[in-house]
């Protein structure tokens, strides 16, 4: 029997997909296998069909490296950002009406936030984007973007505020303190100036909202200690262990993100759906549904965590958000990723915060965990961003002049430089 949504919860779409450096060619022309299943949800949680309040769609490797060093990602989002919004719009069950928030993007990672018309997008307040790196000299081919806004019913009252947050972190099963440290420098550097109501002036963490959504290719890898029957031959019985979701229950333990956050090493604070109830979403061979490449093992890499101001602090297990649906898609085939997808029912805002006070509420952390801004942020951000397009530029003539190749076109570049010498020597004899 289906269920009425109270009108004062709020539905809360979030998706992410790793699109493998594809551009404008990485997303199908129909989504309805990736918006489908979160609508049906709603549709089924009401009386009458509803489909979410707020959707957020995150991007990894959006395009090309050198295109994305060199600046060139703003026309692929624009023109993913219509449609999508068309998309959305065109499977919502009560064909409602939605309007983009906000979009971001740095380098190969991006952010769209959507908002319906009837409802939410009409109360949403000072909406801000941010973006940081965390790569070789904090450039951006890993790192995060963020998209925070205040709701409320009017400019009398602060609301509740809402943070979204995109990242690719760093790569490889053996780079997990590599991992754990891009985790720490966003929190650090991913910075949003203060909302009115604040009485600090001074910039805040990911940490100063009221909702707190981190999604993206998170790369966190399966980890068998050397003492583990599955040891010697990893890739086949990872794969195996797949097929069921009693097995993949027992696999989740190796998991490296779920072992750190156990340890509160990282993500402090931060609840996750039943990631293993779906099958890995990494890394798949191309053009095959259900297909593993052999050159690396199986893992649950593409993840979305959540966390809300009224959640207990010292039980990890619980939250006051709902997780309705969290999935992967396996009908994508143009990624060595699957897409994935959440559908979270957020809580009631209380009356006491919601109307009597002055003050946004914000995620209550333990006491051992205080993340402060970075004070070199600013530096270390625009340092970053010189650098890739300094590395861009370079990286795209060297394509250019390769036909396509930067191996090519270094070779070329290389013997070009050789003959120029040759012949300016000739001329001067």
């Amino acid at each position: 029997m289906s269920a009425a949504v109270p009108k004062n919860q709020l539905l809360v779409q979030i998706a992410s997909y790793n699109t493998a450096l594809q551009g404008s060619t990485g997303l199908p022309q129909d989504l309805v296998d990736w918006l489908s299943p979160t609508l049906q949800v709603s549709s089924f949680l009401a009386h009458s069909p509803r489909g979410p309040d707020i959707v957020a769609v995150g991007f990894q490797e959006l395009l090309p490296l050198h295109l994305g060093l060199s600046g060139a990602s703003k026309s692929v989002i624009d023109k993913r950002s219509s449609h999508i919004l068309s998309q959305i719009e065109a499977n919502s069950p009560d064909k409602a009406k939605y309007s983009l928030l906000a979009n971001i993007v740095n380098v190969g990672v991006a952010l769209l936030v959507y908002a319906r018309d009837e409802g939410v997008a009409r109360q949403v307040r000072n909406v801000q984007t941010s973006w940081t790196g965390c790569g070789p000299g904090y450039m951006g081919n890993k790192g995060a973007v963020g998209v925070r806004f205040r709701v409320s019913d009017d400019d009398e009252h602060p609301g509740e505020a809402y943070t979204f947050v995109c990242a690719h972190l760093t790569a490889h099963q053996r780079k997990l303190q590599h991992r754990i440290a891009d985790f720490h420098h966003i929190v650090g550097t991913l910075l949003f100036p203060p909302f009115p109501f604040s009485e600090d002036n001074s910039p805040t963490t990911i940490y100063s909202t009221s909702h707190l959504f981190f999604l993206g290719d998170l790369n966190f890898r399966i980890d068998l200690p050397k003492s583990h029957p599955m040891f010697e031959d990893p890739w086949a019985h990872v794969s195996e262990s797949l097929r069921e979701p009693e097995t993949r229950e027992n696999l989740k333990e190796f998991d490296q993100l779920l072992v750190e956050r156990r340890k509160r090493s990282v993500f402090v604070g931060f609840r996750e759906g039943e990631f293993w109830q779906f099958k890995c979403t990494y890394k798949h061979s191309l053009g095959v549904v259900d297909q593993y490449d052999a050159k690396r093992i199986p893992a649950w890499t593409d993840r979305i965590l959540y966390t809300t101001y009224n959640d207990p602090v010292d039980n990890l297990e619980t939250s006051r958000i709902q997780n309705l649906l969290y999935t992967y898609i396996p009908s994508y085939t143009i990624s060595d990723h699957k897409p994935i997808v959440s559908l979270l029912l957020l809580p009631p805002a209380p009356v006491s915060i919601s109307q009597h006070t002055r003050r946004i509420p914000t995620i209550l952390l333990p006491e051992f965990y205080a993340p402060k801004p970075d004070p070199l942020a600013t530096l270390k951000r625009y340092t970053g961003r010189t650098l890739d397009r300094i590395v861009g530029v370079c990286w795209w003539l060297f394509t250019l002049f390769g036909a396509g190749s930067a191996v090519v076109g270094i070779f070329n570049f290389f013997v070009g430089v050789a003959a120029y010498r040759w012949w300016t020597s000739r001329s001067s004899v």
